[in-house]
Order: C-alpha cells, then sequence, then structure tokens
C-alpha cells in the first residue's frame, strides 16, 4: 500500500479511534471516520497477544495487500483502521479476504453497501450516567 496511503501517527489513529465508528466480525474489527476530501487511508493494528513481530508483521502485510487489491471498491474520503483478532491467524488468504471484504460491507465503506444498524452499548445507552460497572445511579 503506498506510504500515502497508510495511517501512521498516533494522533491519527486516536482521532479514528475517538470520533469514528466501530463494526467487528469474530477475525477483524474496523474503526473508521469522514475525511474532508482526498482518498482514503488506512492503518493496521496487530496486538501483540496475537504472536511475535514475524506473524503481526504478516498479518499487516496480508491485510494491506487485501485493501490494495480491493481498493477500488472502498469509499473516498474515509480513515480506517483494520484490528486483526486472534481467529484471523488460521484463515487461509481467501478467507481473510471475504472475512475483511465482510466487515468493511457490515460497515457500509464499501461502494453499493449500506452500513448495518450496531447496537449502541455505552454507558449513557443502558442508563448508567455516571460510567459505575455498579449500575447505581449518579447524584
Amino acid at each position: 500500500m503506498h506510504r500515502k496511503l497508510r495511517l501512521r501517527k498516533r494522533e491519527d489513529f486516536n482521532v479514528v479511534y475517538r470520533y469514528g465508528r466501530s463494526f467487528a466480525n469474530s477475525q477483524f474489527v474496523v474503526y473508521w471516520r469522514k475525511r474532508a476530501k482526498g482518498t482514503f487511508r488506512m492503518g493496521v493494528s496487530a496486538s501483540s497477544k496475537l504472536g511475535g513481530a514475524v506473524v503481526r508483521n504478516r498479518l499487516r502485510r496480508i491485510v494491506k495487500e487485501i485493501v490494495r487489491l480491493n481498493a477500488a471498491k472502498l469509499h473516498e474520503d474515509i480513515d480506517l483502521i483494520l484490528i486483526v483478532r486472534k481467529p484471523a491467524l488460521s484463515l487461509p488468504y481467501k478467507q481473510m479476504e471475504s472475512s475483511i471484504l465482510h466487515v468493511l460491507r457490515k460497515a457500509g465503506l464499501l461502494k453499493g453497501s449500506t452500513p448495518s444498524q450496531s447496537v449502541n452499548t455505552s454507558s449513557a445507552s443502558r442508563g448508567n450516567r455516571t460510567g459505575n460497572r455498579n449500575g447505581k445511579q449518579g447524584k
């Protein structure tokens, strides 16, 4: 993937995490946010829980290549982050590609797709205004 199409700065990642939307399947999570202009930018996150550096970098390369080959199907003007989950380790390339396309379609990031309705699980939507885990209402 071309260097200009990558999210690389920590600040860029944090903005997408904080203000973006997220969708997931069992292998991948996608966070995305609209941009003002330009082509899409993408970052890949692979936790050290997945394995050593060789394993994580291999997964990142595969994910970037899948997105590069399907770039024409993606909407423009978005920043997206793909987070790799542990079940993706055992997937062959074709299944990994279909799983990535599935989560992108679910998020409405593929041309011709609309986002599916996600369930809001924030503490405010559950009636817990203070964010306490014990469920007591704040003053």
